[in-house]
């Protein structure tokens, strides 16, 4: 039975309950909630949710932002996802006027000189915005040890005012906040699940082709993304929320 989507007072409460509950749990708890809930799609962490999601048994929505400018081993990755779980996979493009606007002002590599936030804002951020505007709540696959500088308070459930419109709160689920990026590979080869193949030539944290390189050993897997900025900052804006409050 599908329960009442929570309230913000409902959430700091439902985070501390489910904290110590397994990835699993989290995500059936998400999808039993009513109103519209999806799972944000784009690498190794979000492939776990899809494949626990449809273990549960339970009807699920899956989303991913084509920026333009992904690797084609991405694009080549959503389209073995798509199949492998028979789904449909909720493309979610950047409006062209703005794009075309940036590009022509400042060139395709304007990130390099100015920082990623524009490009970013343009390419990620307000079709995100888009999308999360038709949701009550999104299932993400942020970890506490991506990012020691901007996730590790990150709880398995939040409110996300960032993107909550007027008159409705939006929910953030992060069913693997407290797994490591070696459990989520442990569950990758367990569940024979399949991975971007750029993981196998060094890359960690994929995102945009010309804003993510490998990394070496010993270096954090964000220390492959925006590389030339400060590197307790590697947030796009897709949770920016993690800045802020710090």
């Amino acid at each position: 039975m599908s329960a009442v989507i929570p309230t913000i007072d409902q959430v700091a409460a439902l985070a501390q309950e489910y904290n110590d509950q397994s990835p699993q749990k989290i995500v059936e708890l998400a999808l039993s909630q009513e109103g519209e809930i999806a799972i944000s799609f784009s690498g190794a962490e979000d492939v776990v949710l899809i494949d626990m999601a449809h273990r549960s048994g339970k009807p699920f929505r899956v989303f991913s932002l084509d920026t333009g400018r992904l690797h084609v081993e991405t694009y080549q990755y959503l389209e073995t996802v798509r199949k492998h779980y028979g789904i449909t996979i909720e493309i979610c493009f950047p409006e062209p006027g703005p794009v075309q606007a940036m590009v022509n002002a400042k060139g395709l590599f304007s990130f390099y000189v100015d920082d990623h936030k524009e490009c970013c804002g343009v390419r990620k951020i307000q079709p995100l915005r888009k999308k999360l505007a038709t949701l009550d709540g999104w299932i993400t696959g942020q970890r506490k040890d991506q990012s020691p500088g901007t996730r590790s308070e990150v709880p398995v459930i939040q409110p996300d005012p960032g993107f909550s419109g007027e008159g409705k709160s939006l929910i953030k689920y992060n069913p693997l906040a407290n797994w490591t990026s070696a459990e989520v590979w442990n569950y990758i080869r367990m569940m024979e699940i399949p991975y971007n193949p750029l993981h196998e030539r060094g890359f960690i944290s994929i995102g945009c082709e010309p804003c993510t390189r490998p990394v070496l050993p010993n270096q954090h897997e964000r220390e492959g993304r925006w590389w030339w900025e400060e590197a307790t900052k590697k947030e796009c804006g897709l949770h920016a929320g993690n800045i802020e409050g710090k």
